[in-house]
């Protein structure tokens, strides 16, 4: 059960989080309509290649990532979006392109959006394609310790 690995770190650290099933939806969009939440409000996670090693973007699910900023960030000479061969034996519990964006319980470094942060609680898939947590945003800091970066586009710029 994809959630199992979540819940019990969670758990194991006495977070209040909340779970949220929805209907089957694979795109951030698609997730936010079926449980009801904006897309701004739900966080997505997008894994990319920085310097050829993988790492978590996490920003709102109503943007894209923005290479060059996140690049710039993180201090990379380059990076890429990873295909879902590069990553997805990295997540065994998980269902591809579902992960949470604990990169702690993964060995990856995660980034986080800045606008996020101004955010009270964050909500993201939980490993599968029909789960949400919603928990506090500052437990999820206090937990992943992202690093905070601006490198959210909007959909129009970031496609051109």
């Amino acid at each position: 059960m994809p959630l199992r690995k979540l819940r019990e770190f969670l758990d194991r650290h006495q977070i209040a989080y909340l779970v949220i099933s929805h209907s089957v939806a694979y795109t951030a969009q698609g997730i936010a309509a079926a449980a009801h939440i904006s897309g701004k409000e739900l966080a997505k996670t997008v894994i990319v290649k920085l310097d050829g090693k993988l790492a978590m973007a996490v920003l709102p699910a109503s943007s894209l990532v923005d290479l060059p900023s996140l690049r710039a960030a993180s201090g990379a000479a380059s990076i890429v979006l990873a295909s879902e061969r590069d990553f997805r034996d990295y997540f065994p519990d998980c269902e591809t392109g579902a992960m949470p964006p604990f990169g702690n319980l993964y060995d990856l470094p995660v980034f986080v959006e800045q606008r996020l942060t101004l955010d009270n609680e964050i909500a993201f898939n939980a490993g599968s394609h029909r789960e949400l947590v919603r928990l506090a945003y500052a437990d999820f800091e206090k937990l992943v310790k992202p690093q905070v970066a601006s490198f959210a586009a909007g959909r129009k710029a970031a496609a051109a």
